[in-house]
């Protein structure tokens, strides 16, 4: 019997696995971490690793629901913001569904449809025909910010179709906190939060997010026992109390991000503007052999192919210096 069993969707942060298959010093701006992250005081070596997490997550929830002005019954927490959308898609697609499609506008993260179909349910290209339909505010590749506006209109327009809207805000604390729907409470919207992107610290797998509490209930049943490990745990309760500090971040972020952006257009390739910490850049040629000759230079881009975009690359904005070494190594392959 053939399965129709989908791929797995390609990822950028290969730096840890370059710098073990060459023994050289790669930056890696695939990844889209905060290049200036705030300070977090906290020491590993007093976590006590003798027991298991609460699974319950209890005082993780309380102190999330204490900086975002939620009901704790309303948080959901996960080993990353993607086990929450896997989670999520399987109680909301899932074999009860009575609506087993999705919507999403592509170029956009691939784990919503390989999470979606993963659950069994297919795309449709009517947002009115969708059970669920996925928005990533700011957009991943693109950068792309929706006003918090216009996603309370889609979310009326999803309500009036009966579907669900989940809105994926992992880089909205890089971009403007302001448009966030963190603070909305509606039976019809789910809002996913992570700290791996604002706080730099993608080794730590911590994720969040806000639904009615019926169907957090259900997510919460669907996700793996103890999925929060005790490190991630704690690390994300001391950087929940230091969310204000991002402002110095994102200030930081967009100095060098405007300083990228000219010195990319100058290079003849086109860069449209972006909210947050990365450049979609197309390059009016293929991609892959670009991506392909700076990893020789021990520079590594995101190769927009997966995303549908061939001739496009993402690149990640980092400290100074490290921008001035992409910028020399972009010059050099694309004269």
């Amino acid at each position: 019997m053939v399965v129709d069993f989908p791929k797995r969707v390609i990822h950028g942060g290969t730096g840890k696995r370059q710098r073990e298959k060459t023994h050289k010093n790669v930056l890696d701006f695939s990844a889209s971490v905060n290049p200036f992250p705030p300070a977090i005081d906290w020491n590993v070596d007093t976590i006590d690793l003798t027991g298991y997490p609460d699974d319950t997550y209890s005082e993780l929830k309380d102190r999330i629901a204490q900086v975002f002005s939620r009901d704790p019954a309303g948080i959901c927490v996960g080993n990353g913001s993607i086990e929450i959308i896997r989670a999520f898609c399987s109680v909301t697609l899932g074999r009860t569904a009575k609506n087993a499609s999705f919507f999403i506008e592509p170029p956009t993260f691939g784990e919503y449809e390989l999470s979606a179909r993963l659950a069994g349910a297919e795309r449709t290209t009517d947002p009115d025909a969708a059970g669920v339909c996925f928005v990533c505010n700011p957009n991943n590749p693109t950068g792309t910010l929706k006003s918090r506006t216009e996603l309370l209109a889609r979310l009326d327009q999803a309500k009036r179709h009966g579907a669900l809207l989940f809105c994926d805000e992992a880089f909205i604390g890089l971009s403007d906190p302001r448009e966030s729907l963190a603070g909305v409470r509606d039976p019809g919207l789910f809002v996913l939060h992570s700290l791996t992107k604002t706080f730099s610290v993608p080794g730590l797998r911590i994720g969040f997010g806000f639904g009615d509490p019926d169907l957090v209930e259900k997510i919460e049943t669907s996700r793996c026992p103890w999925s929060v490990n005790a490190i991630a745990e704690a690390f994300a309760m001391e950087a929940l109390l230091h969310l204000d500090d991002l402002e110095k971040s994102r200030d930081a972020i967009a100095r060098e991000r405007d300083r990228l952006v000219s010195a990319i257009r100058n290079l003849g390739l086109t860069c449209p503007p972006t909210s947050v910490n990365y450049l979609l850049v197309e390059c009016g040629r293929k991609a892959s052999p670009l991506c392909e000759a700076l990893a020789k230079k021990d520079i590594l881009v995101r190769d927009c192919t997966s995303f549908g975009l061939p001739t496009s690359i993402r690149i990640a904005v980092r400290t100074h210096d490290e921008n001035s070494q992409l910028l020399e190594a972009l010059a050099s392959c694309v004269r």
